[in-house]
């Protein structure tokens, strides 16, 4: 499915119906320090790889997660659902459809290899 104009298309990103956004991702905490550092799969099934600082004990890297693309995407966390992958590496978030369209996506276009559109 093509995304609205107003969001990106990325590997790792699918939009809904109903506007939702989808984003797979592939986490390995207790890293240095949180940061997107590119890609992770197989074409068909691309993961954006974030290194994530937190360790996964008590769902602490989930919260840390969801804390940093938050920031990241300039987007309230209440935006975001973990709809697949609570215990493990590979997870999939939902944002809001409103929200999505309001995100800032070009972080996660660098972490794509992507460059940001001009203003």
């Amino acid at each position: 499915m093509k995304a609205s104009p107003a969001l990106p298309d990325l590997p790792f990103m699918r939009v809904e119906k109903n506007g939702d956004v989808l984003l797979d991702v592939h986490v390995v905490p207790n890293a240095a320090r949180t940061q997107a550092v590119g890609l992770y799969g197989e074409a068909g099934q691309l993961a954006l790889r974030l290194r994530l600082q937190a360790p996964p004990v008590d769902g602490k890297a989930n919260q840390a997660l969801v804390k940093w693309l938050a920031a990241c995407l300039g987007i309230p966390q209440q935006a975001f659902t973990l709809t697949r992958g609570e215990t493990s590496r590979r997870k999939q978030l939902r944002v809001e459809a409103s929200a999505a369209n309001q995100a800032t996506w070009d972080e996660l276009l660098k972490a794509a290899g992507r460059p940001a559109p001009s203003a």
